[in-house]
C-alpha cells in the first residue's frame, strides 16, 4: 500500500522505501562491472518493471557540505582506483580531443571578441560591459594559458599509444551523493569509460564557488595521483571560462559576469599552484 509519495529531483520515493526512476540506460550493466570490481558504493536496485527501475531508498544523514565533500572526494578517488585499467589508442584519439578542446578555446575566444566590440561602439557602458571591459586581459590571459597548454599535452603524447581510463560518475556532485550505513554514489545513468581528469574537472566546476579546490585535489591526488599528461589536461580544461549565461536583469548579469571572474581567478591560483610545483621538481 501507498501512503506516502516525494518527489525530489525528478524521481518518486515511495514510503521512504524505494525510488521510482525512469530506465535511461542499461544500468545493470554497469553495477555489474563495478561490483566485478568489489565496488558497491550505489543503491541495490530492487526491480524492473516496464521502463521504470526500482531503487532501495537511502536516507541522507545529515553533515556539514564540507565533511560530506571531502567524503565525496575520497569515494571518487576510490572509484577510480578499483576501476583503473590501460587502454590502447592511436593518434587519432589524441587528436581528435586536441582539435576538440582547441576548437572550444577558440569559440569561447571569439565570443569575448565579439563581445568586447560591442562594448566599444556604445557610448555608455552598462555596470555589467563595464565589469567584462575591466576584466577582459585576465579572461584572454586564461583562455591563452588553455591553448599552450593543451599544444604541449598534444605535442607530450605523440608517442604514447596508452591512455589511463576509470568508470567515470560522470556528474560528480554532492547531489549525487548520500552517507548513510556508508558513502553512495547515485545516478550512474551518464557513467562512462574515459579519463579519470573529465570526473574531476566537472565536479571543480560544480562547486569550485563553495570549497577551497585545492586543499580537496590535494586529497584526491594523494589516494588517486595524475601522471603529467593528465595534470596538464586537467588544468587545461579549468583553465576554459564560461560564456555568460544571459540573464532577465542587469543586476543579475552583473552577478552572472562576477561569477566568471571569480573562476577564472580560483582557477589561474590553482593552475599556478600546480605550475610552481612542476617548475621546482625540473630545478
Amino acid at each position: 500500500m501507498i501512503n506516502k509519495i516525494t518527489v525530489k529531483n525528478g524521481v518518486r520515493i515511495i514510503n521512504d522505501e524505494y525510488v521510482i526512476k525512469k530506465k535511461k540506460k542499461d544500468i545493470e550493466n554497469i553495477y555489474n562491472y563495478l561490483l566485478s570490481r568489489s565496488f558497491d558504493y550505489f543503491p541495490e536496485i530492487l526491480k524492473e518493471e516496464n521502463d521504470n527501475i526500482y531503487y532501495r531508498y537511502i536516507k541522507d544523514i545529515d553533515e556539514p557540505k564540507e565533511q560530506k565533500m571531502v567524503d565525496l572526494i575520497n569515494l571518487t578517488s576510490l572509484l577510480h582506483n578499483k576501476t583503473t585499467f590501460y587502454k590502447e589508442v592511436d593518434i587519432d584519439y589524441y587528436k581528435y580531443l586536441y582539435e576538440k578542446v582547441n576548437n572550444d578555446i577558440d569559440s569561447v575566444y571569439n565570443y569575448y571578441n565579439v563581445i568586447m566590440d560591442n562594448i566599444d561602439n556604445e557610448v555608455y557602458m552598462s555596470p555589467s560591459n563595464y565589469l567584462i571591459a575591466r576584466n577582459i586581459s585576465i579572461i584572454y590571459n586564461s583562455l591563452r594559458y588553455a591553448k599552450n597548454s593543451i599544444s604541449k599535452w598534444y605535442m607530450m603524447n605523440e608517442n604514447n599509444r596508452k591512455i589511463r581510463v576509470v568508470m567515470n560518475h560522470n556528474r560528480l556532485g554532492l547531489d549525487h551523493y548520500i552517507k548513510n550505513d556508508k558513502p553512495y554514489l547515485i545516478n550512474f545513468d551518464k557513467a562512462n569509460i574515459d579519463m579519470p581528469v573529465f570526473d574531476i574537472v566537472y565536479l571543480y566546476k560544480k562547486h569550485y564557488l563553495e570549497f577551497e579546490f585545492s586543499d580537496l585535489f590535494k586529497i584526491y591526488l594523494s589516494k588517486y595521483p595524475f601522471n603529467k599528461s593528465e595534470m596538464t589536461l586537467f588544468l587545461t580544461l579549468i583553465s576554459i571560462p564560461d560564456r555568460i549565461y544571459e540573464k532577465d536583469t542587469e543586476y543579475k548579469r552583473v552577478l552572472e559576469i562576477r561569477r566568471i571572474i571569480d573562476y577564472i581567478y580560483k582557477s589561474s591560483s590553482l593552475v599556478a599552484e600546480y605550475e610552481i610545483k612542476e617548475q621546482t621538481n625540473k630545478s
